[in-house]
């Protein structure tokens, strides 16, 4: 008898503990996706700009490329022209990059394109009181905006 029971009590004793097992089971699966995504893959660092524009350029626009990089334009009021390059997240393998920066009237567009492991440009506009319509391209994505930074047309006289 007292084998009976001592199995009884073992028996007691295992299922209490897969009971226990099972009730912690559903918290546990819970927090899974939680610390899944607390140690995800952080996102690629977004481009900085390089200072390729030189001395008294000082970045006044900006638009991501996707998830491959940034194209920033910038301005120099001294000397009242604008500069653009195309700038990778990661450099690495050469890839196809454009950098474009132009207006409309009258119609001038300046460009450098070419495979680039880095960045592509710099390339200079002066555009006093014009709107600006400017471009970076790395590998098919394409980024930028039509009319923008538009510049006091007194500044044109």
């Amino acid at each position: 008898m007292n084998n009976i029971r001592r199995a009884a009590a073992i028996g007691a004793a295992v299922t209490a503990t897969a009971c226990a097992a099972v009730a912690l089971a559903p918290a546990a699966v819970a927090a899974e996706p939680a610390a899944q995504r607390a140690t995800a893959a952080p996102k690629a660092a977004a481009a900085q700009y390089n200072g390729v524009c030189g001395s008294g350029y000082a970045v006044v626009n900006s638009a991501q490329i996707g998830t491959k990089g940034t194209v920033f334009l910038t301005y120099n009021s001294a000397t009242g022209k604008n500069c653009v390059v195309t700038v990778r997240n990661k450099p690495g393998k050469a890839v196809h990059m454009t950098t474009s920066l132009g207006f409309a009237s009258p119609t001038t567009t300046v460009t450098d394109t070419g495979y680039f492991a880095t960045y592509a440009g710099p390339v200079y506009l002066d555009a006093r009181g014009l709107c600006v319509t400017w471009r970076g391209e790395i590998a098919g994505e394409v980024a930028g905006k039509n009319g923008t930074n538009c510049g006091s047309l007194a500044a044109n006289r």
